[in-house]
């Protein structure tokens, strides 16, 4: 057994060492991704009292509404793995401004959050934006970074759980450890923009309503400093970016949608 991990590792190794891409080294491959996003989904649903998922059977109307943008997102043919990936989306009953994507995606969205959004374009413009980062494979890129190859090959092999809730604990708190990359967040930006713009027959979003979404956090922030605001820490927006998202939406065409505000204020009353 110690050999076949060892030749299974150096594998891992050389594959993700010639597969790099700008810098960035993902030692993970599609299939890890899955399993590595499986063993966290199981983390997080085994500790009711970190992560109380709010119950779907007395939920019903929330539930179909994530889920229901979700399954829009990803008609996108801009999604790589929207086959491959089992796609799946919980909400967490806590009164906090996060969400967040796990490898494989599995995306968690906590009932602040949605509280927070102010419509339902600006809840599906985060929501692409965290399917990007899922879907071009960002967390096993800063992972791989931040812990190196031979933790994660470990996690992977079932031998490390405490460093798995570690991980859970990291990706649900918005650790600075874990903050993504500006190349990360510039193209899950301008992928979110190419998802709601491919699928806009379906349901037609105002592209940049995550502009209105990340302006409304920021300006919040400056006047709110206790921490309510970490979502920030890990997706860092300043002026660049936003004028970057515009310059994607100016390539796409300059499209216009709606924010679907009453849909979405109509979910949040569920959930007071």
């Amino acid at each position: 057994m110690k050999i076949f991990k060892l030749v299974l590792g150096i594998c891992i190794v050389t594959f993700g060492l010639s597969c790099s891409k700008d810098g960035d080294v993902n030692f993970f491959s599609k299939n890890d991704d899955i399993a590595f996003g499986k063993q966290l989904n199981s983390t997080i649903l085994a500790d009711p009292t970190e992560y109380p998922i709010l119950n779907e059977a007395q939920n019903p109307e929330v539930y179909a509404y994530v889920r229901g943008i979700m399954n829009t997102v990803l008609q996108s043919n801009e999604v790589l793995y929207k086959e491959e990936f089992p796609w799946q989306i919980r909400v967490i009953d806590k009164d906090v401004l996060n969400a967040f994507a796990a490898p494989g995606g599995y995306l968690y969205f906590y009932t602040g959050f949605i509280k927070y959004c102010r419509s339902e374009a600006e809840f599906a413009g985060v929501m692409a934006h965290e399917i990007a980062h899922a879907d071009r494979r960002h967390s096993t890129e800063t992972l791989t970074k931040v812990y190196g190859i031979q933790i994660l090959f470990s996690i992977l092999l079932g031998d490390n759980p405490s460093q798995l809730q570690e991980i859970a604990a990291l990706l649900a708190t918005n650790g600075a450890a874990l903050s993504f990359s500006r190349k990360h967040e510039y193209e899950a930006d301008e992928y979110s923009l190419r998802y709601l713009n491919s699928i806009k027959q379906t349901r037609n979003y105002h592209p940049t309503a995550i502009i209105d979404f990340f302006d409304h956090m920021k300006e919040d922030s400056l006047t709110t400093p206790d921490g309510s605001f970490e979502f920030l820490r890990t997706h860092p927006y300043d002026n660049n970016r936003k004028a970057n998202v515009q310059k994607i939406w100016q390539e796409l065409g300059s499209p216009v949608g709606s924010k679907f505000e009453t849909e979405h204020a109509a979910i949040v009353a569920k959930l007071d």
